[in-house]
């Protein structure tokens, strides 16, 4: 295996990991809010690179199944890390539940 399709098939895949390692060190280190945010935005970040054909490292699965988990996945963690202090929020999704 030649020099270059050993750095192709890893693809963006260490960009991916220390993005995620740094928004884990935000987590634990400064705010968790932001550094939750921060993690479900690499994730979707990296469901946009396997959608645009980078893959790398990062495909898994079928492309399609691939896209659909990292970016429902990421979306969740968005979703909760924007949820974590704010009780606004927190009661207008629970009032939607309530009916």
């Amino acid at each position: 295996m030649s020099r270059g399709t050993e750095r192709e098939s890893w693809g963006p895949y260490p960009l991916i990991l220390a993005g995620a390692v740094i928004s884990v060190l935000v987590i634990l280190f400064a705010n968790p809010r932001w550094g939750g945010f921060a993690l479900g935005a690499v994730i979707m970040v990296a469901a946009a690179l396997r959608f645009a054909g980078y893959g790398g490292q990062l495909s898994v699965r079928s492309k399609r199944t691939d896209i659909i988990t990292l970016a429902g996945f990421g979306f969740v963690v968005v979703l909760t890390s924007l949820l974590l202090y704010n009780s606004g929020l927190k009661a207008l999704l629970l009032s939607l539940f309530d009916r």
